[in-house]
Protein backbone atom coordinates (compact mmCIF):
# COMPACT_ATOMS: atom_id res chain seq x y z
CA UNK A 1 0.00 0.00 0.00
CA UNK A 2 1.33 3.43 -0.97
CA UNK A 3 0.57 6.38 1.27
CA UNK A 4 0.17 10.07 0.48
CA UNK A 5 1.96 12.70 2.56
CA UNK A 6 -1.11 13.57 4.66
CA UNK A 7 -1.68 9.87 5.40
CA UNK A 8 1.60 9.46 7.34
CA UNK A 9 -0.10 9.08 10.79
CA UNK A 10 -2.23 6.29 9.34
CA UNK A 11 0.81 4.58 7.80
CA UNK A 12 2.62 4.56 11.14
CA UNK A 13 -0.33 2.92 12.90
CA UNK A 14 -0.89 0.32 10.17
CA UNK A 15 2.82 -0.54 10.22
CA UNK A 16 2.57 -1.04 13.98
CA UNK A 17 -0.43 -3.32 13.48
CA UNK A 18 1.44 -5.47 10.95
CA UNK A 19 4.41 -5.70 13.30
CA UNK A 20 2.15 -6.60 16.21
CA UNK A 21 0.55 -9.45 14.23
CA UNK A 22 3.96 -10.74 13.19
CA UNK A 23 5.10 -10.85 16.81
CA UNK A 24 1.96 -12.81 17.71
CA UNK A 25 2.57 -15.29 14.87
CA UNK A 26 6.23 -15.85 15.70
CA UNK A 27 5.87 -16.19 19.47
CA UNK A 28 3.47 -17.46 22.10
CA UNK A 29 2.73 -13.94 23.34
CA UNK A 30 -0.95 -12.97 23.27
CA UNK A 31 -1.09 -9.69 21.34
CA UNK A 32 -4.83 -9.76 20.58
CA UNK A 33 -5.63 -6.91 22.98
CA UNK A 34 -2.84 -4.72 21.61
CA UNK A 35 -3.95 -5.41 18.02
CA UNK A 36 -7.53 -4.59 18.93
CA UNK A 37 -6.51 -1.22 20.41
CA UNK A 38 -4.42 -0.44 17.34
CA UNK A 39 -7.34 -1.27 15.04
CA UNK A 40 -9.61 1.03 17.00
CA UNK A 41 -7.00 3.77 16.81
CA UNK A 42 -6.61 3.23 13.04
CA UNK A 43 -10.37 3.52 12.56
CA UNK A 44 -10.46 6.75 14.57
CA UNK A 45 -7.44 8.20 12.73
CA UNK A 46 -9.02 7.40 9.36
CA UNK A 47 -12.13 9.35 10.26
CA UNK A 48 -10.07 12.29 11.47
CA UNK A 49 -7.92 12.39 8.33
CA UNK A 50 -10.63 11.96 5.70
CA UNK A 51 -13.60 13.80 7.18
CA UNK A 52 -12.28 17.24 6.20
CA UNK A 53 -9.68 16.74 3.48
CA UNK A 54 -8.74 19.78 1.41
CA UNK A 55 -9.36 20.12 -2.35
CA UNK A 56 -5.66 19.50 -3.01
CA UNK A 57 -5.70 16.34 -0.89
CA UNK A 58 -8.71 15.15 -2.89
CA UNK A 59 -6.73 15.76 -6.09
CA UNK A 60 -3.93 13.63 -4.63
CA UNK A 61 -6.38 10.82 -3.85
CA UNK A 62 -7.72 10.95 -7.42
CA UNK A 63 -4.17 10.25 -8.65
CA UNK A 64 -3.33 7.48 -6.20
CA UNK A 65 -1.34 4.81 -8.08
CA UNK A 66 -3.42 2.01 -6.57
CA UNK A 67 -6.71 3.59 -7.59
CA UNK A 68 -8.78 1.48 -10.05
CA UNK A 69 -8.71 2.64 -13.67
CA UNK A 70 -11.24 2.42 -16.49
CA UNK A 71 -10.49 -1.20 -17.47
CA UNK A 72 -10.75 -2.26 -13.82
CA UNK A 73 -14.26 -0.81 -13.62
CA UNK A 74 -15.34 -2.27 -16.96
CA UNK A 75 -14.10 -5.78 -16.11
CA UNK A 76 -15.78 -5.67 -12.70
CA UNK A 77 -19.07 -4.23 -14.01
CA UNK A 78 -19.36 -6.62 -16.95
CA UNK A 79 -17.95 -9.78 -15.32
CA UNK A 80 -15.30 -9.95 -18.06
CA UNK A 81 -17.87 -9.93 -20.91
CA UNK A 82 -16.28 -6.79 -22.35
CA UNK A 83 -15.53 -6.84 -26.09
CA UNK A 84 -13.06 -4.07 -26.91
CA UNK A 85 -13.39 -2.31 -30.26
CA UNK A 86 -10.43 -0.60 -31.90
CA UNK A 87 -9.50 2.16 -34.31
CA UNK A 88 -10.95 5.41 -35.63
CA UNK A 89 -11.17 4.10 -39.23
CA UNK A 90 -8.93 6.97 -40.27
CA UNK A 91 -5.43 7.00 -38.75
CA UNK A 92 -4.87 4.44 -35.98
CA UNK A 93 -6.02 2.97 -32.69
CA UNK A 94 -5.40 5.30 -29.74
CA UNK A 95 -4.39 3.23 -26.71
CA UNK A 96 -5.25 6.02 -24.26
CA UNK A 97 -8.93 5.87 -25.23
CA UNK A 98 -10.64 2.51 -24.95
CA UNK A 99 -14.14 1.44 -25.84
CA UNK A 100 -16.35 -1.51 -26.53
CA UNK A 101 -19.46 -3.47 -25.65
CA UNK A 102 -20.24 -5.08 -22.33
CA UNK A 103 -23.22 -6.23 -20.30
CA UNK A 104 -24.36 -5.29 -16.83
CA UNK A 105 -26.87 -7.99 -16.07
CA UNK A 106 -28.95 -8.40 -19.22
CA UNK A 107 -28.43 -4.85 -20.48
CA UNK A 108 -25.75 -4.11 -23.09
CA UNK A 109 -23.81 -0.86 -22.80
CA UNK A 110 -21.19 0.86 -24.92
CA UNK A 111 -18.29 1.65 -22.57
CA UNK A 112 -15.85 4.43 -23.47
CA UNK A 113 -13.09 5.86 -21.29
CA UNK A 114 -9.50 6.94 -20.83
CA UNK A 115 -7.09 4.30 -19.59
CA UNK A 116 -3.92 5.05 -17.63
CA UNK A 117 -1.06 2.60 -17.11
CA UNK A 118 -0.12 0.60 -14.01
CA UNK A 119 3.65 0.95 -14.38
CA UNK A 120 6.22 2.85 -16.46
CA UNK A 121 5.87 0.58 -19.49
CA UNK A 122 2.06 0.57 -19.60
CA UNK A 123 1.88 4.29 -18.82
CA UNK A 124 3.95 4.98 -21.91
CA UNK A 125 1.82 2.53 -23.90
CA UNK A 126 -1.35 4.33 -22.77
CA UNK A 127 0.26 7.77 -23.18
CA UNK A 128 -0.53 8.48 -19.49
CA UNK A 129 -4.26 8.58 -20.29
CA UNK A 130 -3.87 11.53 -22.67
CA UNK A 131 -5.75 10.89 -25.90
CA UNK A 132 -4.78 12.01 -29.38
CA UNK A 133 -7.40 13.19 -31.92
CA UNK A 134 -7.89 9.63 -33.17
CA UNK A 135 -8.91 8.64 -29.64
CA UNK A 136 -11.78 11.12 -29.66
CA UNK A 137 -12.71 10.08 -33.20
CA UNK A 138 -12.76 6.45 -32.09
CA UNK A 139 -14.99 7.41 -29.15
CA UNK A 140 -17.39 9.20 -31.49
CA UNK A 141 -17.43 6.26 -33.90
CA UNK A 142 -18.43 3.95 -31.06
CA UNK A 143 -21.09 6.38 -29.84
CA UNK A 144 -22.58 6.52 -33.33
CA UNK A 145 -22.63 2.71 -33.44
CA UNK A 146 -24.40 2.66 -30.08
CA UNK A 147 -26.95 5.16 -31.37
CA UNK A 148 -27.58 3.02 -34.47
CA UNK A 149 -28.38 -0.06 -32.39
CA UNK A 150 -30.11 1.80 -29.53
CA UNK A 151 -27.40 0.91 -27.00
CA UNK A 152 -26.86 3.26 -24.01
CA UNK A 153 -23.41 4.83 -23.62
CA UNK A 154 -21.31 4.94 -20.44
CA UNK A 155 -18.20 7.12 -20.40
CA UNK A 156 -15.57 6.78 -17.68
CA UNK A 157 -13.45 9.93 -17.38
CA UNK A 158 -9.90 9.80 -16.03
CA UNK A 159 -7.37 11.99 -17.80
CA UNK A 160 -4.89 14.80 -17.02
CA UNK A 161 -5.99 16.30 -20.35
CA UNK A 162 -5.90 15.67 -24.07
CA UNK A 163 -2.40 15.11 -25.46
CA UNK A 164 -0.88 18.58 -26.11
CA UNK A 165 1.85 17.51 -28.55
CA UNK A 166 2.52 19.25 -31.87
CA UNK A 167 1.52 16.17 -33.89
CA UNK A 168 -1.83 16.00 -32.05
CA UNK A 169 -2.56 19.61 -32.96
CA UNK A 170 -1.51 18.96 -36.57
CA UNK A 171 -4.06 16.14 -36.76
CA UNK A 172 -6.86 18.31 -35.36
CA UNK A 173 -7.02 17.85 -31.60
CA UNK A 174 -9.28 20.84 -30.98
CA UNK A 175 -11.56 20.00 -33.88
CA UNK A 176 -11.92 16.37 -32.75
CA UNK A 177 -12.98 17.41 -29.23
CA UNK A 178 -15.35 20.10 -30.56
CA UNK A 179 -16.93 17.56 -32.92
CA UNK A 180 -17.54 15.20 -29.99
CA UNK A 181 -19.23 17.94 -27.99
CA UNK A 182 -21.48 18.81 -30.93
CA UNK A 183 -22.41 15.21 -31.67
CA UNK A 184 -22.93 14.15 -28.06
CA UNK A 185 -25.50 16.89 -27.56
CA UNK A 186 -27.75 15.32 -30.18
CA UNK A 187 -26.87 11.62 -29.79
CA UNK A 188 -30.13 9.66 -29.82
CA UNK A 189 -29.45 7.28 -26.97
CA UNK A 190 -28.85 7.50 -23.21
CA UNK A 191 -25.45 8.82 -22.10
CA UNK A 192 -24.14 8.37 -18.54
CA UNK A 193 -20.82 10.03 -17.70
CA UNK A 194 -18.77 9.25 -14.58
CA UNK A 195 -15.55 10.96 -13.46
CA UNK A 196 -13.56 8.13 -11.84
CA UNK A 197 -10.25 9.98 -11.35
CA UNK A 198 -8.95 13.14 -12.96
CA UNK A 199 -11.29 15.23 -15.11
CA UNK A 200 -9.04 17.80 -16.72
CA UNK A 201 -9.88 20.31 -19.39
CA UNK A 202 -11.25 19.49 -22.85
CA UNK A 203 -9.65 16.07 -22.63
CA UNK A 204 -12.33 15.13 -20.10
CA UNK A 205 -15.13 17.17 -21.65
CA UNK A 206 -14.58 15.42 -25.01
CA UNK A 207 -16.48 12.41 -23.60
CA UNK A 208 -18.30 14.31 -20.85
CA UNK A 209 -21.62 15.42 -22.35
CA UNK A 210 -24.34 13.23 -20.90
CA UNK A 211 -27.88 12.97 -19.61
CA UNK A 212 -26.47 12.20 -16.17
CA UNK A 213 -22.98 13.32 -15.14
CA UNK A 214 -21.61 11.85 -11.91
CA UNK A 215 -18.35 12.01 -9.97
CA UNK A 216 -16.80 9.62 -7.51
CA UNK A 217 -16.23 11.22 -4.12
CA UNK A 218 -12.45 11.64 -4.41
CA UNK A 219 -12.14 13.00 -7.94
CA UNK A 220 -11.87 16.43 -9.56
CA UNK A 221 -13.25 18.11 -12.68
CA UNK A 222 -11.88 21.42 -13.95
CA UNK A 223 -10.73 23.40 -16.95
CA UNK A 224 -7.14 23.18 -15.71
CA UNK A 225 -5.07 21.26 -13.16
CA UNK A 226 -4.06 23.01 -9.90
CA UNK A 227 -0.36 22.84 -10.86
CA UNK A 228 -0.92 24.46 -14.26
CA UNK A 229 -3.19 27.09 -12.75
CA UNK A 230 -0.54 27.87 -10.14
CA UNK A 231 2.20 28.16 -12.79
CA UNK A 232 0.09 30.61 -14.81
CA UNK A 233 -1.07 32.82 -11.93
CA UNK A 234 1.96 32.65 -9.63
CA UNK A 235 4.70 31.51 -12.05
CA UNK A 236 5.33 28.59 -9.72
CA UNK A 237 3.85 25.21 -8.75
CA UNK A 238 4.25 26.11 -5.08
CA UNK A 239 0.72 27.54 -4.90
CA UNK A 240 -1.11 24.46 -6.18
CA UNK A 241 -3.03 24.09 -2.89
CA UNK A 242 -4.43 27.62 -3.20
CA UNK A 243 -5.20 27.01 -6.86
CA UNK A 244 -7.11 23.81 -6.04
CA UNK A 245 -9.19 25.74 -3.51
CA UNK A 246 -9.92 28.59 -5.94
CA UNK A 247 -10.83 26.34 -8.88
CA UNK A 248 -13.81 24.79 -7.01
CA UNK A 249 -13.01 21.44 -8.62
CA UNK A 250 -14.27 18.98 -6.01
CA UNK A 251 -17.48 16.94 -6.43
CA UNK A 252 -19.11 18.95 -3.65
CA UNK A 253 -18.36 22.23 -5.45
CA UNK A 254 -19.51 20.82 -8.78
CA UNK A 255 -22.80 19.58 -7.31
CA UNK A 256 -23.36 22.87 -5.51
CA UNK A 257 -22.97 24.74 -8.80
CA UNK A 258 -25.32 22.31 -10.62
CA UNK A 259 -22.56 21.11 -12.96
CA UNK A 260 -23.03 17.43 -12.09
CA UNK A 261 -26.04 15.36 -11.07
CA UNK A 262 -24.69 13.04 -8.41
CA UNK A 263 -21.73 12.21 -6.17
CA UNK A 264 -20.95 8.49 -5.89
CA UNK A 265 -19.58 7.65 -2.41
CA UNK A 266 -16.24 5.92 -1.95
CA UNK A 267 -14.99 3.74 0.93
CA UNK A 268 -13.24 5.67 3.69
CA UNK A 269 -9.75 6.48 2.44
CA UNK A 270 -10.53 6.25 -1.26
CA UNK A 271 -11.59 3.78 -3.96
CA UNK A 272 -8.30 1.88 -3.75
CA UNK A 273 -8.92 0.84 -0.15
CA UNK A 274 -11.98 -1.23 -1.05
CA UNK A 275 -12.25 -1.76 -4.79
CA UNK A 276 -15.17 -4.18 -4.63
CA UNK A 277 -17.32 -1.76 -2.66
CA UNK A 278 -16.45 1.02 -5.10
CA UNK A 279 -17.41 -1.16 -8.09
CA UNK A 280 -20.75 -1.96 -6.45
CA UNK A 281 -21.43 1.73 -5.79
CA UNK A 282 -20.66 2.62 -9.41
CA UNK A 283 -22.78 -0.25 -10.74
CA UNK A 284 -25.75 0.80 -8.61
CA UNK A 285 -25.39 4.43 -9.73
CA UNK A 286 -25.31 3.38 -13.42
CA UNK A 287 -28.37 1.13 -13.13
CA UNK A 288 -30.31 3.75 -11.18
CA UNK A 289 -29.58 6.37 -13.86
CA UNK A 290 -30.35 4.03 -16.74
CA UNK A 291 -33.66 2.90 -15.21
CA UNK A 292 -34.62 6.58 -14.92
CA UNK A 293 -33.56 7.47 -18.47
CA UNK A 294 -34.67 4.41 -20.44
CA UNK A 295 -38.38 5.30 -20.51
CA UNK A 296 -37.83 8.82 -21.83
CA UNK A 297 -38.56 9.48 -25.48
CA UNK A 298 -35.47 10.18 -27.60
CA UNK A 299 -36.52 13.73 -28.49
CA UNK A 300 -37.15 14.53 -24.82
CA UNK A 301 -33.79 13.01 -23.89
CA UNK A 302 -31.89 15.17 -26.41
CA UNK A 303 -33.83 18.31 -25.51
CA UNK A 304 -33.25 17.89 -21.77
CA UNK A 305 -29.55 17.13 -22.33
CA UNK A 306 -29.13 20.29 -24.40
CA UNK A 307 -31.00 22.44 -21.91
CA UNK A 308 -28.97 20.98 -19.06
CA UNK A 309 -25.68 22.24 -20.47
CA UNK A 310 -26.84 25.46 -22.11
CA UNK A 311 -28.33 26.62 -18.79
CA UNK A 312 -24.95 26.33 -17.02
CA UNK A 313 -23.08 29.48 -16.06
CA UNK A 314 -24.03 33.15 -15.90
CA UNK A 315 -23.70 35.43 -18.90
CA UNK A 316 -25.10 38.58 -20.50
CA UNK A 317 -26.79 38.23 -23.89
Amino acid sequence: MEYLDFETPLKDLEDQLIECKLIGDKSEIDVSETCKKLMEKIKKTKKEIYKNISPWQRVQLSRHPSRPYTLDYIKALTNNTFLELHGDRNIKDDKAMIGGLGKIGDQTFMFIGQQKGYNTKTRQYRNFGMSNPEGYRKALRLMKSAEKFNIPVITLIDTPGAYPGLEAEERGQGQAIAKNLFEMFKLKTQIICIVIGEGASGGALGIGIGDHVMMLENTWYSVISPESCSSILWRSWDFKEQAAEALKLTPIDMKKNNLIDKIIPEPLGGAHRDREKTFINVKNAILESFNYLKDKKVNTLVEERTNKFTSMGVYNS
